[in-house]
């Protein structure tokens, strides 16, 4: 039997009983149970991808169910190579979750027990006319759940309107699929990779700084034992994102620290990103792996699987040595530390912008930075040089994280539509940065030596030079996609938006 059926509501635990001893007019009710509970586990990704999409997975007795805000219910078997989406096996459950990244692993966020149970209609010959598959489910404070899912026979639909019927009376209502986490897993908190920054339009630009880099530390540290675990490499990825935020706060509000503590504090924040950069590299390549073997005819893999076995045992000598770092007393003492600046800000310093109104300061950069990239319109073409188009790219960067900070001080209707063709076009910046950066990686990875004989450094010659021109030809297409991207970012509605929304004017006596 599998775990759920087709459409699923909710029923209030105390109203039970009622539905279970309950006639529904000359139908009896006959309840099997099973004698014994069964663990579940609740399953999702580290960025809370299904809860946020109002979906919970459930884990039992070798099946999965997937849980949807609309009352269906998918399941299949829990068979699976690894903890990735696409190591499940084919089936609905699978099909339905193929918008998680693939890059995120599902790992297990909560538990409980479940008890199982059939209640029957029978008539006077003791026919079955419907039934309600029971499921009860006890989370870890002992709050049950109670999910009900009718199912009607053919030749007897009246009977199954008069079960719906009856379960509405008894309090039945459709899937509240937040309501459900809330009551299994209370004691679960929700990690956010992009937490709201809480800035206020009368906080100084002290104020603020202190706020982003006080809230992105622990954002940080939430990922390190995901890391230090190996569940995905996503784990690593967001360490890094939230160092840079911090990082691009210190860079960007010029003069909001006295420049000691700010060259001190770029100091700290860099060693901490220094370590993860080699592992980083490294994933990079090996998650890009399919890809290099889907553009290489199969002639090139041999080169391809032995360049690749190499980056393996790399990355595995590399993720010692991070994992050591992480481990570390002084690691944890300078994070302690760091996290502690921020949180009490006794020892912080003001600089000659410490006093400035966020919210006029906020408008100020983003504006020089919106104006800096414009500039850049007139002479970024397919025949750019890589030089400008990362320079460019950085800018934009910059814009983002600094719109990403100060988002909360101004009006969402009008601030969200600007981060769409911003992030387009920064997308389309990082394709460029990111082929010039492989092309030149496998080149300089080709000129050290190896301790290859002469027919596998011959294989590997041949496999990575073909794939630096495959990088190549399309750097070029991505390149002429360029003058798109800004057209949309620069197009009179964007520009008249972020005039009206960051632009000074001063007044005129």
């Amino acid at each position: 039997m599998t775990l759920f059926q087709k459409n699923c509501y909710g029923l209030p635990a105390d109203a039970a009983s009622a539905l279970m001893t309950g006639s529904i007019g000359k139908l009896t009710p006959v309840l099997t149970a099973d004698a014994m509970a069964a663990p579940f586990t609740v399953l999702d990704s580290f960025d809370q991808s299904l809860r946020r999409s109002s979906r919970l997975l459930l884990e039992s007795g070798g099946s999965f169910a997937l849980l949807r805000s609309d009352g269906r219910v998918l399941a299949q078997t829990a068979q699976r190579r690894g903890q990735f989406v696409a190591d499940f096996h084919e089936g609905p459950v699978k099909q339905a979750l193929a918008d998680v990244s693939p890059l995120r692993s599902l790992v297990a966020i909560g538990s409980g027990d479940m008890r199982r149970a059939v209640l029957a209609f029978l008539d006077d010959d003791q026919k079955t006319r419907c039934r309600a598959y029971l499921h009860f489910l006890t989370g870890t404070d002992g709050t049950v759940v109670v999910l009900v899912t009718p199912q009607g026979l053919p030749g007897y639909g009246k009977a199954l309107i008069a079960l719906n019927l009856r379960i509405a009376a008894c309090g039945g209502t459709a899937l509240n699929i937040s309501r459900i986490y809330a009551d299994l897993l209370p004691d679960y908190v929700a990690h956010a990779a992009k937490p709201d920054v809480i800035i206020k339009t009368t906080d100084t630009a002290f104020d603020a700084a202190n706020s982003i880099i006080a809230t992105y530390i622990p954002v940080m540290r939430a990922n390190e034992a995901g890391i230090i675990a190996d569940q995905d490499t996503e784990f690593l990825h967001d360490y890094r994102v939230a160092l840079r935020k911090i990082r691009s706060v210190l860079s960007l509000l010029k003069g909001v620290y006295p420049e000691d503590q700010t060259a001190d504090l770029k100091a700290r924040f860099s060693a901490l990103m220094v370590p993860t950069g080699p592992l980083r590299d490294i994933d990079v390549y090996l998650i890009q792996r399919p890809q290099f073997f889907h553009l290489l005819p199969k002639l090139f893999h041999s080169g391809l699987d032995t360049m690749f076995g190499m980056f393996a045992a790399q990355r595995q000598a590399e993720k010692t040595k991070l994992v050591r770092h992480f481990r570390s007393k002084q690691y944890e003492r300078e994070c302690t530390d760091l996290a502690g600046l921020f949180g009490r800000r006794t020892k912080l310093e003001r600089g000659l912008t410490a006093d400035l109104a966020a919210f006029d300061y906020a408008r100020v950069l983003i504006w020089k930075r919106y104006r800096r990239i414009c500039r850049f319109a007139d002479r970024i073409g397919p025949e750019t040089e890589d030089a400008d188009m990362h320079a460019l790219r950085i800018h934009c960067k910059k814009l983002r994280y600094l719109m990403e900070s100060f988002g909360p001080l101004f009006p969402k209707e009008e601030f969200k539509p600007l981060l769409r063709p911003l992030k387009h076009l920064q997308d389309n910046l990082g394709q460029i940065n990111d082929y010039s950066v492989q092309q030149a990686s496998l080149q300089a990875f080709l000129q050290k030596g190896h301790a290859w004989d002469d027919a596998v450094m011959l294989a590997v010659a041949q496999s990575v030079g073909a794939l630096i021109a495959e990088l190549h030809r399309r750097q070029c297409e991505e390149r002429g996609k360029i003058v798109e991207s800004f057209a949309q970012f620069g197009n009179p509605q964007t520009q008249k938006t972020f005039r009206g929304l960051f632009h000074q004017r001063k007044n005129k006596k």
